[in-house]
């Protein structure tokens, strides 16, 4: 909300909304809509998402990310080789049910599971189906696995890193999570919200006609 205001405040007013959040540790695309293009959020929010993520499998973390203390596991098997991820990985491709994270803007009863779980409650989510339509192993030099993701909402990156963690006899968090892209809209074009320096008219993008039609 705080990046909706600063678009606000650069477009003088206009109203303004934005089509999905970022965990607090990620970064990358945001898409926030402006003027007359606030009524197409409810099609940029289903638009397919591309996320890169690096993931240590030597630990896991009450988030699922680096915002918490980390939990060592300790192992009973060798730690995995390259083909053992790449193998793990290829049964998140497709659809396939996945358990939402604790620490997640996800409601039980009307309460935010996160908010049950900073105060200590027991949080029972759900899995809900999700579809992943391609995984690329980037790198992996033990702990670390650098992966490539291309999916549709609903998909929770930290979720994959516990997952993949578990398949593979240990732990699993993310260090780095970045959205690379929300259907044609590319971080590459994205610009740098910055205190000092507000956005403009100028540097709005039309909607693309995928959206637009």
């Amino acid at each position: 909300m705080r990046a909706v205001e600063m678009v606000r405040r650069g477009m003088g007013g206009l109203r303004t909304g934005h089509a999905g959040t970022l965990d607090p540790l990620a970064t990358g695309v945001l898409i926030i809509a402006v003027g007359s293009a606030t009524r197409s959020i409810n099609m940029l929010m289903d638009l397919e998402k591309q996320y890169e993520t690096t993931i240590d499998l030597s630990a896991t973390t009450p988030t699922l990310d680096s915002e918490s203390d980390r939990v060592e596991i300790a192992r009973s098997t060798p730690p995995p080789s390259a083909d053992m991820v790449a193998q793990a990985l290829k049964q998140f491709i497709g659809d396939y049910p996945q358990i939402p994270p604790a620490f997640s803007a996800k409601q039980i009863n009307g309460r935010r599971a996160y908010d049950m779980a900073r105060s200590g409650e027991e949080v029972v989510l759900a899995p809900r189906m999700v579809r992943v339509h391609e995984m690329s192993l980037l790198s992996f030099t033990w702990p670390v696995v650098r992966l490539a993701i291309r999916c549709d909402k609903g998909f929770y990156v930290r979720s994959l890193a516990h997952d993949l963690g578990v398949v593979l006899g240990g732990g699993g968090y993310c260090t780095a999570i970045r959205r690379t892209a929300i259907g044609p809209y590319l971080v590459r074009d994205a610009i740098e919200l910055k205190q000092e320096a507000l956005p403009n008219p100028s540097q709005l993008l039309a909607l693309h006609p995928v959206v637009a039609r």
